[in-house]
């Protein structure tokens, strides 16, 4: 499975992304955060979710578990969906970009 995707927005605490894995395509909200589903409001506009599609959420503790996150919530993802990676540092946050297309290497 691999991810291609392009940058929308920055955010303070992470990114906003357009993705794409196989005919799956989705906005990702990639953030530093609690993991407090509450908090999802604080950088998701309300337009996205009125808009056809879930919103999938999840928590990434660890950058070991970034991979296995993403494949999960594209699994179960359908087109037009938004995801919300909800991570625990900059290191998490980091390698989900990475898992989702993302070249996060300093240039």
């Amino acid at each position: 499975m691999r991810a291609h995707s392009h940058l929308v927005e920055q955010l303070p605490q992470g990114a906003v992304l357009d993705v794409t894995i196989e005919d799956l395509s989705f906005r990702a909200f990639v953030v530093v955060s609690e993991p407090d589903i509450s908090q999802v409001a604080q950088f998701v506009p309300a337009s996205q979710f009125e808009q056809d599609g879930d919103v999938h959420v999840t928590a990434v503790s660890s950058p070991a578990e970034a991979r296995q996150h993403v494949e999960d919530l594209a699994f179960n993802m359908n087109p037009g969906d938004t995801a919300v990676f909800l991570c625990a540092d900059t290191t998490t946050c980091t390698a989900v970009l990475e898992e989702l297309g993302q070249d996060v290497t300093p240039h």
